[in-house]
């Protein structure tokens, strides 16, 4: 009797090999592949892209593996292009907390891109140049999506079975009526380029400078109220996975959302991105650099994209295969509805640097404890008595907290003001 069931238990017993077996099934699962192409054509030399596919959380740690791509649309020269291209994406790391677990770190990632852009934008000013820069910046890791945008270099999501959605918002001051606000609240002046007789020509523009944008990197002859603060959106794909089309506005300015991810349906990333350049060029010519990477998400039982139909060969065959095209795609769409094709984790697009540093989940150091700060923006170490809280003497926050963090340089601080419309912009306070 104990022999039977001595027997009975090591027949229930799983082997070695099917134990690991089962757990790299299980990783595959959960990690999906991804693959970009990239395309582009040159008329002033001024767009710029940064694709880094071995970025790792931990280093030396494979599994904490993230990929990042970025395009950098610079004007009035490449200058500002070229500084962000070099040092944006270090600015942005060295912003986040050391030893968080994947999910904390996931979370903190919007607050550092923040950290990351203004300050990168506070160097490069500092170098004199008049140059300036939009900048898209897109993190993927495994199935989260997270993108920081300033300027009109969008980011769009395809998803098969779901709508198209823009991942960013573009700061042109001729769309976007609040950004306009905001500009003429902080002391600018918002309107088209008049020439002689009065008449008024363009787009809308900031003044002074004339930029057609109310946010980039760079542009230190323009009016600080012009910020780096980017648009920040988290969205968590679901298994079904999704394509990024990432692009400066020569891709824009020819094709919509919709019409660019259309354009390049059934292709591998590669020839996806060199298509939607392709159909750019055919609609509004090279008027403009054009820059297009496409970033394929894809889930671990599918090696690519989902092929184009079949060319139909006679009207017969044409009936039957779009009967039963239409019904596999009702299918697929229901199926697909039934779970969520995208989830959104956070967004966030306040121009105001206190609100977007918030105080939650600190990385600066308690005065009791060390006596040290760090600056939230700069990360430069901080005596207790020299840190200046985003909280005092803001006049956007609900509740006055001078004693909590984050704490800025005084630097930081005055770059904060002069963005915030608190002191006249061009003001040095030293």
């Amino acid at each position: 009797m104990a022999s039977g069931e001595g027997r009975r238990g090591h027949q229930n017993l799983v082997p070695l090999a099917a134990l690991i077996s089962r757990e790299m099934r299980s990783e595959k699962m959960e990690k999906p592949t991804v693959r970009f192409g990239h395309a582009a054509q040159s008329k002033k030399g001024e767009d710029y892209f940064l694709i880094k596919t071995d970025c790792q959380r931990i280093p030396g740690n494979s599994s904490s593996a993230f990929s990042v791509y970025a395009i950098f649309d610079g004007h009035n020269g490449n200058a500002a292009a070229i500084f962000s291209r070099e040092n944006l994406l270090n600015h942005i790391l060295g912003a986040l907390p050391r030893g968080l677990g994947r999910d904390e770190w996931l979370q903190a990632l919007p607050r550092a891109l923040v950290a990351g852009f203004v300050k990168t934008d506070k160097e490069f000013q500092r170098r004199g140049e008049t140059s300036g820069t939009t900048a898209t910046v897109v993190i993927v890791d495994r199935w989260t999506v997270t993108v920081a945008s300033v300027g009109d270099s969008r980011c769009i999501l395809d998803t098969q079975g779901g709508p198209i959605t823009n991942l960013t918002v573009d700061h042109r001051l001729e769309e976007n009526i609040e950004e306009r606000e905001r500009v003429t609240a902080s002391g600018g002046e918002v309107g088209r380029l008049s020439i002689y007789g009065g008449a008024e020509i363009g787009p809308l523009r900031c003044w002074p400078g004339g930029l057609c944008l109310s946010r980039s990197i760079g542009d230190v002859d323009v009016g600080e109220f012009i910020v780096p603060i980017p648009y920040v959106k988290q969205v968590k794909l679901s298994n079904a996975g999704g394509r990024l089309i990432i692009a400066s506005d020569g891709i824009w300015d020819a094709l919509s959302s919709e019409s660019a991810a259309k354009s390049c349906r059934g292709l591998p990333a590669e020839l996806a991105a060199r298509q939607v350049v392709k159909e750019a060029l055919r609609t509004r010519g090279l008027r403009d650099d054009t820059t297009c990477i496409v970033v394929d998400i894809i889930p671990p039982d599918n090696a690519l994209p989902p092929p184009p139909p079949p060319k139909k060969k006679n009207k017969l065959r044409a009936l039957l295969f779009r009967k039963k095209s239409s019904d596999s795609t009702s299918k697929l769409s229901k199926r697909l509805s039934a779970v969520n094709i995208v989830e959104e984790l956070f967004e966030e697009g306040s121009a105001m640097l206190a609100e977007r540093l918030g105080n939650e989940g600190n990385s600066v150091e308690s005065s009791s404890t060390s006596g040290i700060f760090v600056c939230a923006v700069c990360q430069i170490d901080l005596a207790s008595h020299e840190g200046i809280s985003v909280h005092a003497g803001s006049i956007f926050s609900t509740t006055s907290k001078p004693w909590q963090g984050p704490f800025l340089c005084a630097d930081c601080r005055n770059k904060k003001d002069a963005m915030e419309g608190k002191r006249p912009s061009g003001i040095r306070v030293s």
